[in-house]
């Protein structure tokens, strides 16, 4: 008796988990999750977000892009980091989106390192362009 019961509370446990499979969320979800990922797996401010003095991200503006100085020989590395807030310039959502699952922009060409060639799922891609495309562009005085 006591295993069904087990049995039962597991198969229950997992169609609750498969309702939150992240291919399933929407609007404000996926954007939790996108931020998730953002901030905490993927770490895009990393690169993307300007320091302060103190080496601190600069949160007032987060994912307007920075200059991440050479780490290589030259033209090899970049050495400034875009500007992701809105979405990357001349990218649509789903060019983001693939872009984030095959590591190759919309023109053919791969980005220079440090960038990883992140190879997301299609949920995860989506969520994380869910939650870059929620950021605040840089005012043209920035």
């Amino acid at each position: 008796m006591r295993s069904l019961v087990m049995g039962a509370l597991a198969c229950a446990f997992l169609a609750a988990c498969a309702q939150q499979e992240p291919a399933q969320l929407t609007g404000a979800a996926l954007v939790e999750r996108g931020d998730y990922l953002v901030n905490g797996v993927v770490l895009c401010g990393d690169c993307h977000t300007p320091r302060n003095a103190d080496m601190s991200s600069d949160l007032t503006r987060q994912m307007q892009g920075a200059d991440i100085g050479e780490s290589g020989p030259p033209g090899v590395f970049a050495t400034h980091a875009p500007t992701l807030a809105g979405l990357p310039a001349n990218y649509s959502e789903e060019q983001f989106i693939a872009f984030l699952q095959t590591g190759v922009r919309p023109d053919g060409t791969q980005p220079r390192p440090p960038m990883p060639p992140y190879r997301l799922n299609e949920a995860d891609a989506r969520a994380v362009a869910a939650y870059i495309a929620t950021l605040p562009q840089a005012s043209p005085t920035q």
